[in-house]
């Protein structure tokens, strides 16, 4: 299959890395995979580094009859079967564009957030998409209903993990935790953004200072100052360690008794809890988009609503009291994630998606 990859976003996160690792994957299984993505922008850069053909486009709105144009050109070509489009701005106008070469459409949500209900959603996703993908199951009955388009055109494929790249050195395991120096270690890893559940995190710490061997760790980047202070502010310096971006995290979450995230918004299935569960860590978090996809109550953790800390408090001392049920959450969560949220399965529901739309095409010609 030959299929073109369009993307309105400059950024560079998990949309955008899970974009090129798809695209990697289906080149390695035979499939020709083109970009057109926005110019000046981190895709553009990666893609060419990974050695595939890519065009610069300007998917802002005052340019897009030209570059509407210029995705014609492409389409034609390149000789382009599918066009897979991700963000709401390239959705527009390449699903404009492959309706009039007569090129199917599937399109990738990747957040898992409500869309705008009325005639937006309607068109975009029932008349300008063949197929629509997911990365979280929680999403697709309200996508349904504001779209109009039947269940069976959607399915949800989350962002495996290569669980071959899941190593942790035992040596740097215990080297961490002697750094912390501490019995007990809970600890949640995330780009810190206002929904990770970050202060509900520090509230826990602080309803639990006086567990005198508990230790509270933050593994990553993003916006931490706000953090930092908040944790300053209730003294909890002693028992809360922010350890920054880490290049290889792997080494820090294996060094936990207990994971946690405790998103508030926008989650799909995160790739930090499918690490820690891979890992055997048993989990604590919210039912927010994708997490209970992976954090089954009493199967592979706890779950505790969003905003509640005190529940948080009073998961982490179920866990810490049970050393039999960490183990079997952990033993659980492994197996779940080699099961169901390795990335081979996400190429699999990839390919299988792409099949069924251009099967339905060639059955619709004959």
């Amino acid at each position: 299959m030959r299929i073109l990859h369009l993307e309105a976003s400059s950024g560079w996160g998990g949309q955008e890395i899970r974009i090129l690792r798809e695209a990697q994957g289906m080149r390695e299984r035979g499939h020709v995979l083109i970009f057109a993505v926005m110019c000046k922008g981190r895709l553009a850069e990666y893609a060419r580094a990974a050695d595939f053909e890519t065009y610069e486009l300007n998917f802002r709105r005052r340019g897009w009859l030209f570059t509407l144009f210029r995705l014609l050109r492409i389409i034609r070509r390149h000789r382009i079967d599918i066009v897979n489009t991700h963000s709401s701005l390239d959705s527009w106008i390449g699903g404009i564009a492959a309706r009039i070469a007569g090129k199917k459409v599937i399109r990738t949500r990747h957040l898992s957030t409500p869309v705008k209900g009325g005639w937006n959603s309607r068109f975009l996703y029932k008349y300008l998409a063949d197929y629509v993908v997911t990365t979280c199951e929680a999403i697709i009955p309200s996508l349904s209903r504001q779209s109009g388009r039947p269940l069976r055109d959607f399915r949800s494929i989350a962002t495996g993990v290569d669980i071959e790249k899941i190593q942790a050195d035992p040596d740097k395991i215990a080297q961490f935790r002697k750094e912390i120096g501490a019995a007990f270690l809970i600890g949640t890893a995330c780009f810190m953004r206002s929904w990770k559940g970050i202060e509900d995190f520090l509230h826990a710490a602080d309803l639990l200072r006086d567990e005198a061997d508990i230790r509270w760790v933050i593994i990553g980047g993003g916006h931490a100052e706000r953090y930092r202070r908040l944790a300053e502010e209730k003294k909890l310096q002693e028992i809360v360690h922010f350890t920054g971006h880490l290049e290889n995290p792997f080494p820090a979450i294996a060094a936990l008794d207990v994971f946690a995230l405790l998103s508030t918004a926008n989650e799909g299935v995160s790739q930090a809890i499918l690490q820690a569960a891979f890992l055997k860590k048993p989990l604590i978090a919210t039912p927010t988009g994708g997490l209970r996809e992976v954090c089954l109550e009493g199967k592979t953790g706890i779950l505790v609503p969003p905003f509640q800390p005190k529940r948080v408090a009073e998961a982490v001392l179920v866990l810490k009291k049970d050393q039999a049920l960490r183990e079997s959450l952990g033993n659980s969560g492994r197996q779940i994630v080699c099961q169901q949220f390795t990335f081979k399965h996400t190429l699999d529901g990839m390919e299988e998606s792409y099949r069924r739309v251009t099967t339905k095409s060639a059955n619709c010609r004959c």
